[in-house]
């Protein structure tokens, strides 16, 4: 790589790391969470109450693209037409953030595997985050 593209990509680099300087930070003095692994494990939690109901979905859809927004108001629609047809009540499960693995295939974007765990069954959820207008939204979603 010749040496101007080097520090122009260097230069690039820094100027990332001055707009999201804590993404992947971790506290040294303490074991906490990055705020980037806090926010995903709410944003997480969120998605798994709206499948379950007990959330209103309009609630995240200021941290999600339109074409995830619509997929999980899909999914959400299926779902409570699955509890109806076999006349289960919603509930509220508390979830555990098992594990937040983040990864930066690029500047500007992250993705992120989630590993939760409920009171009957532990799930995998993947995501991408990018920075739309200065905020983090979601451009993909999958719940296993």
């Amino acid at each position: 790589m010749p040496d101007a593209a080097r520090r122009r990509e260097i230069a690039r680099h820094e100027q990332h790391t001055e707009r999201f300087p804590s993404a992947f930070e971790k506290n040294p003095s303490s074991e906490s969470p990055s705020p980037i692994e806090v926010f995903v494990g709410n944003m997480v939690r969120g998605v798994l109450e709206v499948v379950a109901g007990v959330r209103d979905p309009e609630q995240l859809a200021r941290w999600m693209s339109e074409e995830v927004y619509r997929t999980l108001l899909t999914r959400t629609s299926l779902a409570a037409r699955a509890r109806s047809a076999r006349r289960v009540q919603v509930y509220r499960v508390m979830h555990e953030i098992r594990s937040v693995r983040l990864s930066s295939p690029r500047d500007g974007a992250i993705e992120a595997t989630v590993v939760v765990s409920g009171r009957m069954r532990t799930r995998a959820v993947a995501l991408r985050l990018e920075s739309i207008e200065r905020r983090w939204r979601i451009t993909a979603l999958s719940l296993l």
